[in-house]
């Protein structure tokens, strides 16, 4: 399954490491090229990954994670963050 993560961290200057280090132990093949937005290849529940982000996550912090199942993608993007999409994309 591919699943999109992205979040909003409240508080300034926030520590991100914890954060990325729970999004990459959902999945070994992850792309990161847009702030605060990831895709992830995983075959984990959608649940148990939004469980592992959540726990670093502080209480006000935001967190949406959707099954990427559409067959349509649009953008503008780097020629490599295309290429890693249609390798990855299951719909």
């Amino acid at each position: 399954m591919l699943y999109l993560i992205t979040y909003d961290l409240i508080k300034p200057r926030q520590d991100y490491n914890d954060l990325y280090d729970s999004i990459k132990q959902c999945s070994s093949k992850w792309w990161h090229y847009l702030d605060s937005t990831w895709l992830i290849v995983t075959d984990r529940p959608i649940s148990e990954c939004v469980e592992k982000i959540h726990a670093v996550m502080d209480c006000d912090d935001k967190l949406l994670v959707i099954n990427v199942s559409g067959a349509e993608y649009k953008g503008w993007l780097p020629k490599k963050a295309w290429e890693w999409i249609r390798e990855n994309h299951n719909g």
